[in-house]
């Protein structure tokens, strides 16, 4: 007969299997995953530590709530995690009512901009330019955007977040990127 095992012994798919059952698992999940939401968060709401910590905590209810649902898909479960944030962020930003902003780094702005095959050094009339058309975004575009440009995530943690193909998540990156060069030529 073989003994149980421990609990620091579990692979994350048999603490996700348990926590199903039982919540004191869902606690081990929490403690992985609870740093790396939360620099996401406050990074999606421009520094709020506050406002993060509780969509933070937000974020790990429903999920706790919703653990029951979650399919593993071949995905890390923090895709999981990421998408319920996400949610959280955009209901949040919903309820408030407020213009959705970014927020801008100059090198980050010029790599925007090479991308967008418009310049690599942009003067700051420029950069204002740029800026106009990416506040002419719709808010989907606009946090592709930045999840790719200001907060550096490659497409494979995009495509995480958003629950589709890395190629799809170049493919939206490109045509953005597209969109943007061509409001650039047309002003």
């Amino acid at each position: 007969m073989s003994t149980p095992k421990k609990i620091s012994e579990l692979s994350e798919p048999e603490v996700i299997i348990r926590a199903k059952g039982d919540n004191k698992y869902f606690g081990l999940l929490y403690n992985k995953y609870f740093d790396q939401i939360f620099r996401f968060v406050f990074k999606r709401l421009g520094g709020k530590e506050d406002v993060a910590g509780d969509i933070t905590q937000q974020t790990f209810i429903k999920a706790m709530a919703n653990i029951h649902k979650y399919e593993d898909r071949g995905l890390p479960f923090s895709s999981w995690l990421y998408r319920i944030a996400q949610n959280e962020v955009s209901m949040f930003f919903r309820q408030q009512k407020k213009n959705y902003s970014v927020p801008i780094d100059e090198n980050r702005v010029n790599d925007l901009a090479a991308e967008a095959n418009i310049g690599r050094h942009m003067s700051t009339e420029e950069q204002e330019m740029l800026i106009e058309i990416l506040n002419s975004l719709n808010e989907e575009q606009l946090e592709l955007i930045e999840l790719r440009f200001f907060q550096e995530l490659n497409f494979k943690e995009i495509s995480e977040i958003y629950n589709i193909t890395e190629a799809n998540a170049k493919m939206r990156t490109y045509r953005i990127l597209e969109r943007i060069a061509k409001n650039w030529t047309n002003d």
